[in-house]
């Protein structure tokens, strides 16, 4: 009579039942005789049980997320936009919700054209495809201009995104708006339905220094990068809607410093990714050679701050401990671009010290730890 393999799930029955004769009696039973098929069942689990050991390390550090994120920046601009979203796509506990494209000054030298937004969508997309990620997270460009007036909201399928996912009454995970450029998006949302400023807090890469709190770098520009991006949008959030605002001024982003030479043996060897974001900085330092401008050895990648304040919040009573703050009523913004003192101004937050350690280990092991 010929014999027959048992069923494939009948083997893995087998193969369990005899784990737990293993794990009672600490090792094969002696002078006890298997019967080939169980003997050939529990070989055929061993073989298995390597890689569902290590498939089940990784699993365990996979951890659910307990906030979401809708990333707005000008990722056709300065590069650090895209070192913190793809920072931020690696951290587990942050769901991003979507991806914004955010338009830049006009004419800024680092886009000149006249799609910024378009463009700024299309390289975060580009990232999302080497990550593995394509159609995984909506990608959309936000306006491709500022606001004409501060009371004047932009339409775009960008601000309706974020308007329906701060209304949304199937979760209770906290929503932050992570603008690491210009307001536009945020504003015109806030101006659109006032309702978003009790569903989310906005965490802004942007403003000058507090005269109360620090002095401006040597040779400061008359206004602060971001803010400049969109004036209008900025004195519509600080003056005219209750949005909860984390703010990271200048004297607090520039200190999100790095070497180039930690960025060249940590990031760029570490596969698709890492050379991406390494070809998009080299890029910009032979541009800005054109120019004859050196930036140096050192470059801040001042957006990353934007991932220390949200995935990288404190196990128990989440916040991002680690970092320092002030509370200051929202000064009100001049069309000037400047703070007016406005002792009535709603609290917000203001980021002196950033744990800078914490942000750039931590991106650095996730870089490590993607597969090669």
């Amino acid at each position: 009579m010929q014999t027959s393999y048992p069923p494939f799930f009948a083997c893995l029955r087998v193969y369990r039942g005899w784990l737990s004769v293993l794990g009672r009696r600490g090792g094969l039973p002696i002078g006890r005789r298997l019967p080939w098929h169980q003997l050939a069942c529990l070989l055929f689990g061993l073989l298995l049980a390597g890689p569902a050991r290590a498939q089940a390390g990784r699993a365990s550090t996979a951890l659910p997320p307990r906030l979401r994120v809708i990333v707005d920046n000008d990722f056709s601009g300065d590069p650090d936009g895209l070192f913190q979203l793809a920072h931020l796509l690696l951290s587990p506990s942050v769901e991003v919700r979507a991806i914004i494209g955010s338009h830049l000054s006009a004419g800024d030298g680092f886009d000149p054209s006249g799609n910024q937004a378009d463009n700024a969508a299309r390289k975060a997309t580009e990232l999302l495809k080497l990550l593995h990620l394509a159609g995984r997270v909506p990608v959309i460009a936000g306006s491709n201009t500022g606001m004409r007036t501060d009371s004047t909201p932009v339409k775009s399928p960008a601000v309706d995104f974020i308007i329906k996912e701060a209304l949304r009454t199937d979760t209770q995970q906290p929503l932050y708006v992570l603008c690491g450029a210009g307001l536009t998006e945020i504003a015109s949302a806030a101006l659109t339905n006032p309702r978003v400023a009790d569903k989310l807090t906005v965490v802004w890469i942007g403003g000058p220094e507090y005269a109360d709190l620090a002095l401006p770098p040597p040779r400061a520009a008359g206004i602060e990068y971001n803010l400049n991006i969109d004036v209008a949008a900025a004195r519509a959030v600080f003056n005219r809607t209750r949005l909860p605002l984390w703010q990271v001024p200048r004297n607090a982003y520039r200190q999100a410093l790095v070497s180039t030479a930690l960025l060249q043996t940590r990031v760029q060897p570490r596969g698709q990714v890492g050379a991406y974001l390494w070809a998009a900085l080299a890029d910009l330092q032979k541009r800005l050679w054109q120019y004859h401008l050196n930036v140096g050895e050192t470059y801040i990648l001042g957006d990353s701050p934007l991932v220390l304040l949200t995935a990288l919040q404190s196990s128990f009573e989440p916040d991002p401990s680690s970092s320092d703050y002030v509370l200051k009523p929202a000064p009100t913004i001049s069309p000037q671009g400047t703070y007016q003192v406005n002792p009535n101004g709603r609290a917000i937050r203001v980021y002196q010290h950033l744990d800078v350690g914490l942000l750039f280990q931590d991106f650095f092991a996730k870089l490590e730890l993607l597969p090669r």
